[in-house]
């Protein structure tokens, strides 16, 4: 359930950044650029991965460190955009929220790889051959 939940907010922070492109190129305006990689990178690929993890190890999936990087990593990251956002855009009043937010989504990552050397038991060799199925089952 963690790992439909994860790409399905990933695929909307692509949606997001692919409009955010778009309007950048049509108005050739980028002074969102950094804000724009930040949504790709931590929002599209950031959950992406995190999905694919907990789809391949769903023992990591059930863990409580995985729910609250699950949480403190969709209640922060939101917050740190809006916020850089506002920085770059001479708003220096927000610098505090924004590094708070940082290291909000900075803890949710260290939770989600505390769950992965937590809760990985069987190596990612013996899961290789589970990759196809995984892939298949996220399909359907």
């Amino acid at each position: 359930m963690l790992a439909i939940r994860c790409i399905r907010i990933a695929g909307v922070y692509l949606l997001i950044g692919m409009a955010m492109g778009i309007v950048m190129g049509a108005t050739e305006n980028f002074a969102l650029r950094p804000v724009h990689a930040h949504l790709n990178l931590l929002g599209w690929v950031g959950l992406a991965l995190a999905a694919c993890v907990f789809r391949l190890w769903p023992e990591v999936a059930d863990s409580r460190l995985a729910r609250a990087f699950f949480w403190g990593y969709n209640l922060t990251l939101p917050v740190l955009l809006v916020a850089l956002g506002l920085f770059l855009y001479g708003h220096v009043g927000i610098l505090p929220v924004l590094a708070v937010a940082e290291f909000g989504v900075f803890g949710s990552v260290c939770l989600f790889v505390a769950s992965l050397f937590r809760c990985s038991r069987v190596p990612l060799d013996q899961r290789v051959g589970q990759v196809g199925v995984a892939l298949s089952r996220a399909a359907s």
